[in-house]
């Protein structure tokens, strides 16, 4: 039924630990019949079956496993199944509320489905395709959405030009026109705009991080560097803070951050810095405040470019570290998936010793419950952070 993947000799071992990806590297043989997005059969060098997966032409991933039971052989409703068990998870958790319009449903390999990412805003779907299955299936996607939420639903949009990097994919919709909304995170609201904004629209991985900073402002002086739509911002100023400044180099963000402050009618007490956010904090500007909130973009999204990665979180760190007040703290993140979250906090260690504050560690801050790891693909668990308190 399926073309055959077959491995090299004993590169077998990580499919029978259940990691969802098989790269170049340790494939043998390909049937020449496989065209790319098919699903495949993954077996050992002594033809025994492994699993069954998706086939990526182009990347150093070249297969995505998405079962390891040869009775249970993917299809279409196979597919849909995974999707309505997905969607099932997250309304179980109470994560979809009349106060909380913002969720991640569907998170790759964390919901046995990899390179696939859907994130819903009050009831408009928004489709990020990492795969070239993802990206063939969009409509079969698209009718699980309609089939779980039945008429609630506003509009589905697939935003996979980006994501995946071929010329042939087209931003699109899959039903209704709607380019934005406000839906709103713990009470919050936030104008999304998924065809022009950063990723789906929102960043929707920190969530309860957010939630903390809300629950420690009250009172406090807030800085939050790389601010984008207002995010932390808007949650240090909801938890009560007395001043909260949003900085980013693009002043399309800033403008996005201040809309957010009008729409949710907070006047008062917040201001917006168009800067560099490295040049931002090494100057005496930046001297004195209670919070500070470093949730840069991924410095490395490849092996190669973790070296420097690390040099650019350490300098980061180093130039917030020295500035905050005493018994302040410091909310530091890292969304580079090739930077484990060992690396990263030795990483803050290193720019403590060099800042010469005394440091200690409230708090290891991770992506929500929306945002599943698999236990067998800790690549998975790309988010990591560290509430600090510093003296």
């Amino acid at each position: 039924m399926f073309p055959l993947i077959v491995l090299k000799s004993k590169k077998e071992i990580s499919v029978q630990r259940f990691h969802p990806w098989i790269f170049s590297g340790a494939i043998d043989l390909i049937d020449d019949t496989i065209t790319d997005g098919d699903f495949v059969k993954v077996v050992d060098s002594r033809q025994n079956f492994l699993a069954y997966g998706t086939f990526q032409e182009r990347g150093s991933i070249s297969v995505r496993l998405v079962s390891f039971n040869e009775s249970e052989a993917p299809n279409a409703d196979f597919i849909i199944n995974k999707l309505l068990i997905a969607f099932a998870l997250r309304q179980q958790m109470g994560l979809i509320t009349d106060n909380n319009t913002i969720c991640r449903l569907v998170h790759a390999e964390g919901d046995g489905l990899p390179g696939l990412i859907i994130d819903f805003y009050n009831y408009h779907f928004v489709i990020q395709a990492h795969s070239t299955f993802a990206y063939r299936n969009l409509e079969t996607i698209s009718a699980a959405i309609q089939k779980h939420f039945g008429s609630k639903v506003k509009s589905i949009y697939s935003k996979s030009e980006e994501t995946m990097h071929s010329s042939k994919a087209e931003n699109s919709f899959l039903l209704g026109d709607a380019n934005s909304c406000i839906a709103v995170e713990n009470g919050i609201q936030y104008n999304i705009d998924w065809v022009t904004g950063q990723k789906t629209g929102f960043f929707i991985d920190q969530r309860e991080n957010r939630t903390l900073l809300r629950s420690m402002s009250e009172g406090k002086r807030v800085l939050n560097t790389f601010s984008y739509s207002g995010g932390f911002s808007l949650s240090a100023s909801f938890g009560g803070a007395s001043e909260v400044v949003s900085l980013d180099s693009s002043q399309k963000a800033l403008d996005l951050a201040a809309q957010n402050y009008e729409l949710n009618k907070i006047k008062g007490g917040h201001k917006c810095i168009k800067a560099d956010a490295l040049d931002y904090v090494r100057s005496e500007e930046a001297n004195g405040y209670d919070i500070v909130i470093l949730d840069p973009p991924a410095f490395a999204k490849h092996q190669k470019a973790r070296h420097n990665a690390i040099q650019a979180y350490k300098r980061l760190n180093v130039n917030a570290l020295k500035g905050i007040k005493h018994n302040g703290y410091l909310m530091t993140f890292s969304c580079s998936q090739v930077i484990d979250k060992y690396l990263f906090q030795n990483t803050i260690t290193a720019a403590a010793i060099e800042a010469g504050r005394n440091v200690k560690i409230l708090s290891q801050m991770h992506q929500p419950a929306c945002h599943p790891v698999s236990i067998f693909h800790n690549e998975g668990e790309y988010l990591k952070g560290l509430l600090l308190h510093v003296s």
